[in-house]
């Protein structure tokens, strides 16, 4: 299988190559040439552990790597998931199951994509012998899971871009307590969006790119979106088989990656209902399925952190499709977005997409409800997936451990929220690094310390 640019302007590549350079060489996103039909594999995908489907999806995708360092890669990407299900659902009601997504070793959704990418870099690296420099950023839990994939890996050095203050203190702690020689979390003034935007034009400076092996973590890379497309195949399978066509996932998320994985998957046959967004009061994309504009505005900075995004990097993935896959319409919507913040979609199609939008007040409200009713804690960020939905049956993905934010629950419940993995952080001193949000502030540092 083939891997092409959204913007078209540079030739198809293998799956390991897409890998490798996270953002195409054209400022594109990477997507396979075609998407594959998954209904013939349903039946008996059904039956497999997680591992093993993760291994059979993979294998419909990286068909350059052996099959037998594909098995080893897998097998050693969810040996440090706590819980035997890896992803559990929990049953709160009739209409209402959660999707547990929080029992990686950082404790968030990301880890199921980055323990499995961290893997494929030290797979990459036997094979290539050579180093490679990671570059991602963070409005939370992205770098700690980054970093956490990436631990004990020989020949790479991590670069994690964060907007200091904007994150919980656990989180940052998960980044900056490592003790590892080869880890920089870079803290920088600002928001996460400036983060993003700055590491996205490092990462178009090929020469430079090449001559320091850069890669990428953030979900612009491939990998992270295949692997996340796993959760949802495995949800659905176990989801009672009188309800799966009946259930909306509902999706706490800002940079758009999160949803993006299950709509693929549905594009790929499995028939879900649909997704609803669920933004916090940064909601650049409800505002965009509400009314098909898509602008700007200021990030405010919100209780639930990892979702205090304006510039949703995988909605050029989205872009791609509901614009007839056509690389030159892609080009001009992403221009006129840069050069205005805004863009207006003629006729937007949102067929499988509902939205909401929750603010602080509403956040404390319903993680408070949440517990009266069901006797269940949920973190601020898979509050927002509780909010007033469509009705009908949900899933709620719930994307962190409510532990990472133990003040927003004492405040909403009147309970302590804890975690040994994250008390034992608080003894460690914390090692940062601070650097302009400039690609040449971030380019000189990177050069520095490889």
């Amino acid at each position: 299988m083939q891997f092409i640019s959204t913007r078209g302007q540079v030739p198809a590549v293998s799956f390991s190559t897409a890998v490798a350079q996270g953002l195409a060489p054209d400022g594109g996103l990477y997507l396979p040439e075609s998407l594959p039909d998954l209904k013939p594999y349903l039946a008996e995908w059904s039956k497999l552990g997680y591992a093993e489907l993760c291994e059979a999806f993979f294998a419909v995708f990286a068909t350059d790597i052996d099959p037998d360092e594909l098995t080893r890669i897998v097998a050693r990407s969810y040996t440090k998931f706590v819980h035997d299900d890896i992803a559990p659902i929990i049953k709160l009601d009739a209409d209402h199951y959660v999707l547990e997504l929080f029992h990686g070793p950082t404790l968030a959704f990301k880890d199921f994509a980055l323990q499995f990418l961290g893997n494929l870099y030290e797979s990459q690296i036997a094979r290539t012998k050579g180093r490679i420099s990671v570059l991602g950023a963070t409005s939370g839990d992205t770098g700690a899971a980054a970093i956490h994939g990436l631990l004990g890996k020989e020949d790479v050095t991590t670069f994690i871009l964060y907007p200091d203050g904007r994150i919980s203190p656990l989180q940052e702690r998960q980044m900056t307590c490592t003790g590892s020689d080869n880890v920089f979390p870079l803290a920088i003034q600002g928001s996460f969006d400036d983060a993003q935007t700055a590491m996205k034009t490092v990462f178009e400076d090929r020469e430079f790119a090449e001559a320091v092996g850069l890669s990428a973590v953030n979900s612009i890379n491939l990998a992270r979106i295949l692997a996340q497309c796993v959760y949802y195949l495995w949800a659905y399978f176990r989801l009672p088989e009188g309800v799966r066509s009946e259930v909306t996932f509902v999706v706490p998320t800002g940079n758009f990656g999160n949803v993006l994985a299950g709509w693929l998957v549905q594009r790929m046959g499995v028939p879900i209902k649909g997704f609803r967004v669920a933004t916090n009061q940064n909601d650049i994309l409800h505002r965009l399925f509400q009314t098909g504009c898509y602008e700007l505005e200021a990030v405010a900075p919100s209780v639930a952190p990892s979702m205090d995004i304006q510039v949703a990097s995988n909605f050029e993935r989205f872009i791609y499709y509901a614009e007839g896959r056509d690389p030159a319409k892609v080009r001009e919507i992403i221009q006129t977005f840069k050069a205005t913040g805004k863009y207006s979609f003629d006729n937007f199609d949102s067929e499988a997409f509902s939205s909401s939008r929750t603010d602080d007040a509403q956040i404390a409200e319903i993680i408070k409800d949440v517990y009266e009713t069901y006797g269940y804690i949920v973190d601020p960020h898979t509050a927002c997936g509780f909010n007033k939905g469509m009705g009908g049956k949900e899933i709620i993905l719930a994307t962190a451990h409510p532990a990472k934010f133990p003040d927003t629950i004492r405040a909403a419940i009147e309970q302590d929220s804890t975690h040994p993995s994250l008390e034992a952080l608080k003894s460690r001193p914390i090692i940062k690094h601070s650097v302009e949000p400039t690609p040449e502030a971030i380019k000189a540092f990177i050069r520095n310390r490889i």
